[in-house]
């Protein structure tokens, strides 16, 4: 039995491209956590968040304060047991499922790489579809984000998600403005986080309708679950679950509520693979859509969430455009991005089949638990 004999944390900051502006906070930097697990065997994996702090509520700082003691619940244990070290670290403390889950990569990368077999594989999927991820779109002025989407489409992407939430009247315009720019034929889905009010976000949906907008994520309040469950029910748009869905917890409870047609799983919401799983479970039992989405993080984060995909077919939206906005790009191997438009990963190489470059990490702040 293979035990885990050491845990080293990273912590890194990559600068992204451009400003990138949603209805809560403006984000210039993805900062993150890198941790590597090595056991008795002489095996290791890696795995990487990103907090967030008006989403998720976790900053780098803290992670990187807490990681230590997460880590030394691991020392000594089984690798093989992901539910039993999972439950560890749910016994030792709250939430934290950001945190959570570059535990829970590291995991799962090091035990599919024991089975000697790709992660989606050890998962029980195959690569039998196209992975074309939408390109995201921040808040700025109609014209500014009309100009954005016409290059996102000229670079070869079909899909485009825009991010809306300031104010109703001008997320109208700023709608209006895109779908002219792009035409009728692109995929337009839309993101509020949270922005509006329960009147307002009726009103932009029905305009949205008008539009062929394909969803919409989090409109409202993610604690006003009787909102939610009106929205549901009235908007011409589907309603997708974001900030409102964390855990399998909250999956049954929207489920339970008919709070909402669509669920937006993303791995750093869900405290890793191993809930994200009772979540696509849950969906899959109630004909569900899924989508999956990112904060922040790098190729590597979501070359992991790739192997996620081709695991689960109720996966129809892929959001995987967050290191395509990141100016440094520190990951070896792991997933492409074509002209297309598309996600593609090499199907051979065992565990997330990524890593970090050596030169990236030596220069990064870490601490060695074991």
């Amino acid at each position: 039995m293979p035990t885990i004999d050491r845990i080293t944390i990273y912590a890194f900051s990559i600068p992204l491209t451009e400003p990138f502006v949603i209805s809560r906070e403006t984000v210039t930097d993805a900062p993150g956590i890198i941790i590597r697990i090595q056991d008795s065997d002489g095996a290791e994996g890696f795995g990487e968040c990103t907090p967030f702090q008006s989403i998720n509520g976790e900053v780098q700082a803290a992670q990187y304060a807490l990681a230590p003691a997460l880590a030394r619940q691991w020392i000594g244990m089984d690798s093989r047991n992901i539910k039993a070290r999972m439950h560890d670290l749910d016994r030792f403390v709250f939430g934290n499922t950001n945190l959570k889950s570059a535990f829970d990569l590291a995991l799962y990368d090091l035990n599919a790489k024991h089975a000697g077999e790709p992660l989606y594989r050890y998962l029980g999927g195959d690569m039998t579809r196209s992975l074309p991820t939408d390109m995201t779109i921040g808040i700025d002025q109609p014209e500014v984000m009309a100009e954005q989407a016409i290059r996102f489409v000229q670079s070869g992407f079909e899909t485009i998600k825009v991010k809306l939430g300031k104010s109703a009247a001008e997320d109208k315009v700023r709608l209006d403005s895109i779908r002219k720019a792009v035409g009728p034929e692109i995929d337009l889905r839309i993101d509020a986080n949270q922005g509006w009010s329960r009147d307002d976000a009726l009103s932009v949906l029905r305009h949205a309708g008008e539009l062929g907008i394909g969803h919409c994520e989090e409109p409202i309040a993610r604690w006003d679950l009787a909102g939610q469950v009106y929205l549901t029910a009235n908007s011409p748009v589907p309603i997708m679950a974001d900030e409102s869905l964390f855990t399998s917890t909250d999956a049954q409870r929207l489920i339970d509520f008919n709070a909402c047609h669509q669920f937006n799983l993303k791995l750093g919401k869900s405290g890793g693979i191993l809930d994200g799983i009772r979540i696509l479970q849950l969906a899959t039992e109630n004909n569900i859509i899924c989508q999956v989405g990112c904060f922040s993080e790098t190729r590597f984060a979501i070359t992991a969430l790739a192997h996620l995909v081709y695991a689960y077919p109720i996966i129809h939206y892929y959001d995987m455009d967050s290191p395509i906005m990141l100016v440094e790009d520190p990951v070896m191997g792991g997933i492409r991005y074509t002209d297309q438009g598309t996600v593609e990963l090499d199907d051979h190489e065992p565990g997330i089949g990524a890593s970090w470059d050596p030169a990236f990490l030596a220069r990064l702040p870490q601490q060695v638990i074991s």
